[in-house]
């Protein structure tokens, strides 16, 4: 119940005891914005994790060819493994119901030219399903299809920023530009989230590409999809399956370190979930930690309010207050200043998180868009209030039970 000459004597208690008030809401303040800025960075790492790998899709194998450094099947070591056009309609014929898509990619670089304004670009020469592998979106045209391919067209699509560096306003639908020294008609313009630096990439259709350099077949690297619903344990299988049908395909030997490498995108992906994930438990833990000794702060600070207060306990208490008053007051006081002091703290460290968000420092320390969610810092805010009112409920009943006599000979 509602007690106005309480609430006044928690406000002239205040008033008359700044400095002990003070340190009391200052320790729970600074350990609420400890904890909501260390469990915010926390986020932001795990953040970082996943945009890294959010920019493609994640059920990707990305095979590359490398050099042998074992002698196998007649031949020597260090022996480059190339790959050819023949290698993709091999693998899905043996892994069909298995594979979502196939893709080569070939990349090269060189400068590109519109008119006066030319800059150097990275090509790719590629099929229809690396649109999906690298999640590109299409802002206006189309992707390279398998019309193209089979062609051998000389299409181009071209990134946001390679239409506004050398188009310079212009619509580059229907536009030709010189790639190298070739010409090729722009039959779409595309955006990335990987932001700037992906969207300086040109893609044509890998036939073209094989077409410039003397109409051959050679493959740089393979662009495998599964299936998602294979799951991680079907994905790691399919891996070691995949590998061992390349390297008895190229003649490349099992102990052979090298020869081939595949890059589970899936796989690397939880394992960074799993590095962050225990990242994030490891911050979170020293965030608790400080708010434990919020909590030990306010317990010992109460310890010594009500030891200071004896004398006054003794007085209300030969006036008539019982124990249970006496209680409630110290108790409201004690939730009064770690609520109001808690919400303090809870608001500057989501205000620090906010302020301190940008490119800096995302580069820098890898940590992105740091934030906490607003249930979890209220939810937090209000244990530390609870507990620390169950710190000051001990030594406030001890104090309510002293016999007036006893509190007034108090020193």
């Amino acid at each position: 119940m509602f007690s106005r000459d309480i609430w006044k004597e928690i406000f002239e208690a205040i008033q008359k005891n700044k400095l002990r008030t003070f340190l009391t809401g200052f320790t729970v303040a600074l350990g609420i914005f400890i904890f909501v800025t260390l469990f915010g960075m926390g986020n932001g790492l795990n953040n970082t994790f996943m945009k890294f790998f959010g920019n493609d899709a994640t059920n990707i194998f990305r095979i590359y060819p490398s050099t042998t450094t074992i002698p196998y099947g007649g031949y020597k070591a260090k022996r480059q493994i190339e790959f050819k056009n023949d290698d993709l309609d091999d693998i899905f014929k043996e892994f069909g119901p298995l594979v979502q898509y196939l893709t080569p990619r070939i990349r090269r670089g060189g400068v590109v030219t519109y008119k006066d304004k030319s800059d150097n670009y990275a090509t790719y020469g590629v099929g229809p399903g690396m649109q999906f592998a690298e999640k590109t979106i299409i802002m206006k045209g189309r992707y390279i299809n398998s019309m193209d391919v089979r062609e051998k067209s000389k299409y181009a699509v071209i990134g946001r920023m390679v239409e506004k560096d050398i188009f310079k306003g212009e619509d580059a639908l229907g536009k030709y530009i010189d790639v190298a020294g070739s010409a090729f008609r722009v039959i779409g313009v595309f955006q990335d989230d990987g932001g700037d630096n992906e969207e300086r990439n040109i893609f044509i259709p890998f036939t073209t590409r094989q077409l410039i350099e003397g109409n051959n077949d050679r493959v740089d690297q393979i662009t495998l999809a599964f299936n998602e619903s294979i799951g991680y344990s079907g994905a790691m299988r399919f891996q070691k399956q995949l590998d061992r049908y390349i390297r008895k395909k190229k003649l490349i030997s099992p102990q052979d370190p090298r020869g081939i490498f595949i890059e589970n995108v899936a796989d690397n992906l939880k394992r960074n979930q799993d590095f962050a994930a225990v990242l994030k438990i490891i911050i979170s833990g020293i965030a608790f930690a400080v708010i434990i000794s919020g909590i030990i702060g306010i317990s010992n600070i109460m310890v010594f309010v009500v030891k200071e207060r004896t004398k006054e306990i003794g007085i209300r208490k030969a006036m008539g207050a019982t124990p249970r008053t006496i209680t409630s007051t110290i108790l409201l006081e004690s939730v009064f200043i770690t609520a109001i002091f808690g919400f303090i703290g809870m608001i500057l460290g989501i205000v620090v998180l906010n302020f301190i968000q940008g490119k800096t420092l995302e580069d820098d320390y890898f940590i992105t868009k740091p934030a906490i969610d607003s249930g979890m810092a209220i939810f937090v805010t209000i244990l530390l209030v609870i507990c620390g009112t169950l710190a000051a409920y001990v030594p406030a009943r001890k104090a309510a039970k002293i016999k007036p006599i006893v509190a007034l000979r108090d020193e």
